[in-house]
């Protein structure tokens, strides 16, 4: 009887503290998100100007045709990588998400 009591007086102790934590964390984690879809908005305006002047360049030239054609292609490639490396931040973004959320459930 008297463990239980204990048990329970510090469940009443720490519950706020935990919930605190959780809700700070929950808060951190919302706050990461913005940050990382921020970023990544500021990274596709940025490539999508450094395109246009490359295409505004390409077009007043008198390059070769070859010339374009390369820089054409790796714009398109430059817009993939993007694409495909934020990707996989908002994916590691949610795992990391998961598992801060299921070590809360363990708690």
């Amino acid at each position: 009887m008297r463990n239980l009591l204990m048990v329970f007086i510090g469940a009443l102790l720490l519950g706020p503290f935990l919930s605190s934590s959780y809700l700070a964390q929950e808060s951190n984690l919302k706050v990461e998100k913005k940050i990382l879809k921020s970023r990544q908005k500021d990274d596709r305006k940025a490539l999508k100007l450094q395109q246009k002047y490359k295409k505004q360049s390409l077009e007043q030239g008198q390059g070769l045709k070859s010339v374009r054609l390369q820089e054409k292609h790796q714009m398109k490639r430059e817009a993939r990588e993007l694409r495909d490396r934020q990707k996989d931040e908002r994916q590691n973004m949610k795992d990391r998400q998961k598992l801060i959320k299921e070590s809360q459930r363990s708690l």
